[in-house]
């Protein structure tokens, strides 16, 4: 069996060309990933680590005194079309109404803060207060409700929901 010859022999130029190709092929790869790795990139959730570690254990006593108040918050969501619409009822231990608070929401993409959204809440009556947040797609959310009076915080919750 003989081997046939090619026509164009292999020479150091002709090499050059094809290793110059392959690496061109792999470095345009390797940019354009950069490039969208980059461009979808949604951000830290915390810019220091450091800082938050620190703040852990005063998290944790605000815990225990909204613990120790016993309130009942209770916050229904739904979503209409784009809109989503918010009504938290808020009373003390005894059950009444937990009222001039000031009580902010927002629901927050586990997987990128990029789309997260924040109500405008009001209150409609003594310790009810409502609100909603325009173009809210479908998925799974966290809904955050927090309570200040003045400017301590004093209550805070975190709950997954998922919008229809």
């Amino acid at each position: 069996m003989e081997a046939k010859a090619s026509s164009r022999p292999l020479t150091g130029r002709r090499v050059l060309i094809y290793l110059v190709a392959f690496f061109g092929v792999v470095f345009a790869a390797n940019a354009a990933l950069v490039k969208f790795a980059l461009e979808t990139l949604p951000g830290t959730e915390v810019d220091s680590a450091y800082r938050a570690s620190l703040a852990f254990n005063a998290e944790i006593a605000a815990a225990h005194a909204q613990a120790q108040r016993g309130w009942h918050v209770v916050a229904h969501v739904e979503r209409a079309g784009e809109v989503a619409r918010l009504r938290i009822d808020a009373r003390d231990a005894a059950g009444a109404p937990l009222g001039g608070m000031g009580f902010t929401a927002r629901l927050e993409r586990p997987t990128d803060v990029r789309g997260d959204r924040g109500f405008v809440l009001t209150e409609r009556e003594t310790g009810i207060y409502s609100g909603q947040a325009a173009d809210v797609a479908p998925g799974q959310w966290e809904l955050i409700v927090e309570a200040a009076r003045g400017n301590e915080r004093v209550f805070l919750s975190r709950n997954r929901v998922v919008m229809q």
